[in-house]
């Protein structure tokens, strides 16, 4: 496997580390606030930088609601944030990095589709950005310029949404199956 054109093997494991930034499902915060948190993912921003990655991940709005804004307290593991709320400002920290390769680990799971497609779209418009999306909902993926199915640990297949539905038996009850749980719960 290459990135850059170089076998991933031949970078050294920190320059390899320094191009990828990885948002958890489970987000990560650091007792602090926002500012803080955001920081680790580049000491030397400016409040610009910090509002424009905020701004990315769907996260803006809700900071400029708290009455501290930037320098609004979280808690040690973010208790004091809603799950998507933590993941969003997990991801404009990651952005901060920025790293060429964004890894988002089902790390859009707490939001809503709604919030969720604007943050897939926001990352598809910045220039030199690689994301790669690990997620369980097919309505997280069906847009992606390439999803690889993976079932048992071991790919069966590459492509996008529609010819995967049109060729994969396995992808395509999985995606049946998920629109039948979402009709029953919309009952």
């Amino acid at each position: 496997m290459e990135i850059f054109g170089r076998p991933v093997a031949s970078y050294p494991r920190d320059a390899l580390r320094g191009r990828v930034a990885v948002v958890m499902q489970k987000a990560q915060l650091f007792g602090g606030t926002i500012r803080s948190n955001l920081l680790w993912g580049n000491k030397d921003a400016t409040d610009a930088d910090l509002w424009a990655a905020l701004e990315t991940a769907q996260a803006a709005d809700f900071v400029r609601a708290k009455p501290l804004g930037l320098d609004e307290p979280v808690e040690q593991g973010g208790r004091n944030l809603s799950g998507g709320q933590k993941q969003r400002i997990s991801i404009a920290r990651a952005l901060m990095k920025h790293a060429p390769i964004l890894i988002l680990d089902d790390s859009v799971s707490a939001v809503d589709t709604k919030t969720e497609r604007t943050i897939l779209d926001n990352l598809k418009k910045r220039e030199g950005l690689t994301t790669i999306l690990i997620a369980h909902r097919i309505s997280t993926v069906e847009q992606m310029d390439k999803i690889v199915f993976v079932e048992d640990g071991e790919v069966h297949a590459v492509g996008k949404h529609e010819d995967l539905y049109r060729t994969c038996t396995a992808y395509r009850k999985m995606v049946d199956l998920q629109k039948l749980e979402e009709e029953a719960g919309e009952e």
